[in-house]
């Protein structure tokens, strides 16, 4: 084994520990359980308690010693769940995390809609191409008629006040630009000026043309920019900013006023670079690895765009000066994880995020990217795959996996989810009860509305917590 495969293992095994602690299957300090020093006592209550599932045996993840499951052992712990009606048409594979071996596979290769599942293929394919480590800086400079830039340089999770070296939302603010700016134009002898958005990097349009207005007013999607505030992140009943660029701008224009600084005139906008203009002062994001795990984290459609589009105009996709559009970052998408090695057949990409009518994949596509992550073929991904939701704790996850026969995936799965009108998904891993880390694709099609997307999300997170639940062999 190389020593990258055994670090993305111990990684994701580490992560897995605390996460099997937290939910008290391990030995250790983590709990999710509250204080019970700090737990009122409770009233009497008449009637039938609620029955309360006992909590998993201790599971102990143990990716270099724990047994290898066998693909007879798992469809066999799968059984009925593999044809369960709430399914409606379904793709899966398992793979071992460790070797990558496939271990069922069940119609992996049909190209089915994989909802936002698509974003671990964007994911896959920007994260290394961009860099795990690169950070995206939001700068100031002063043009030589006086006008002070903003120039927009990737990053839309700005925080209005000052920056946060130790959060991913937040981590640049723009307080701490206003300040360093008018430090420095001070030192300029300038304390009036003018402001310009400068938003020609990874320049495009902001709304995708197959996504439906109402998803934006419904807070499914935000617009997509290169520029804005992480508060302006889209979520249930708060649909984003009309125009999150010009916000950042606004809370600048703010800020300068309050550190001396006097800004006339509106704000002027160009898509261009301003020439002979002067550094003044910049402040840099988390991590490009980090802004995605929030993509991935919320499934925010916006952000996972904007990631995408970056990467396309950085790769130089498209010629200089011409806007990316969202075909062209899909095509880059695809056209990357094919140079990267994937077998990209069955794959179309009608966005980058799932959200566009028209995209398939089939699900060998995804456990191949998963797999990529977890072996150490790709090292940047061992951070995507360990950075995804995980069942009952966090992200898109952290209501499922809580009762029911889902239950013993708590805090063992860890996976991104996908959901359309009639599509549910999941793509990720999960420690079995040996220990054994097992990388999975699924994606059922064909829901059947009569019981939709809820028992859609059961029957997947049912099945799953199978695997969790045996040795399988």
């Amino acid at each position: 084994m190389t020593v990258i495969t055994c670090i993305a293992t111990l990684g994701v095994g580490l992560a897995t520990y605390a996460t099997l602690d937290a939910y008290d299957r391990v030995p250790g300090i983590l709990t999710i359980d509250p204080d019970p020093s700090a737990v009122p006592v409770p009233a009497p209550v008449t009637g039938s308690p609620v029955a309360r599932v006992p909590v998993p045996s201790p599971t102990t993840p143990s990716p270099t010693a724990a047994p290898l499951p066998s693909g007879a052992g798992i469809r066999a712990a799968l059984g009925a769940r593999l044809t369960d009606p709430r399914l409606g048409e379904v793709s899966l594979t398992v793979r071992d995390g460790m070797t990558g071996a496939h271990l069922l596979d069940v119609a992996a290769d049909t190209p089915r809609t994989p909802a936002s599942t698509t974003k671990l293929l964007t994911a896959a394919a920007v994260v290394p191409s961009l860099g795990p480590d690169t950070r995206l800086a939001t700068s100031t400079l002063l043009a030589p008629d006086g006008t002070l830039v903003l120039k927009a340089g990737g990053d839309t999770l700005l925080g209005r006040g000052a920056s946060r070296p130790d959060a991913v939302e937040g981590h640049a603010g723009v307080a701490t630009l206003a300040a360093d700016t008018a430090r420095a134009l001070r030192a300029a002898g300038r304390t009036a000026v003018t402001l310009r958005l400068d938003s020609s990097y990874a320049a495009g349009p902001d709304y995708a043309p197959g996504w439906p207005r109402s998803f934006f007013e419904e807070a499914i999607v935000g617009k997509v920019t290169t520029l804005g505030l992480a508060d302006g992140l889209v979520a249930p009943g708060r649909p984003g900013p009309t125009d999150p660029a010009e916000e950042v701008a606004q809370v600048l224009r703010d800020a300068l006023r309050k550190d001396g600084i006097t800004v006339t005139g509106d704000l002027a906008r160009g898509t261009a670079p301003v020439p002979g203009a002067t550094p003044l002062a910049a402040v840099t994001s988390a991590t490009v690895a980090d802004q995605m795990a929030v993509a991935l984290q919320r499934s925010d459609n916006a952000l996972a765009e904007s990631l995408a589009r970056q990467a396309t105009a950085r790769a130089g996709a498209v010629p200089a000066g011409r806007p990316v559009g969202f075909g062209d970052a899909a095509a880059w998408v695809q056209a990357e994880l094919a140079r990267r090695g994937y077998d990209t057949s069955g794959v179309r990409l009608a966005d980058s995020s799932g959200l566009a009518a028209g995209t398939t994949v089939p699900a060998r596509v995804v456990g191949d990217v998963v797999t990529a992550g977890t072996t150490g073929r790709e090292p940047a991904l061992a951070r995507v795959v360990q950075d995804l939701p995980v069942a009952g704790l966090s992200g898109t996850l952290g209501g499922r996996y809580v009762s029911g026969p889902a239950l013993p995936g708590a805090g063992v799965v860890r996976a991104k989810t996908g959901t359309l009108t009639g599509v549910s998904s999941l793509g990720g891993t999960v420690v079995d009860r040996d220990g054994r880390t097992l990388a999975f694709a699924l994606i059922a099609n064909e829901v059947p509305a009569a019981t939709g997307t809820e028992g859609g999300r059961a029957a997947l997170d049912a099945l799953v917590a199978r695997l969790a639940g045996c040795g399988c062999r």
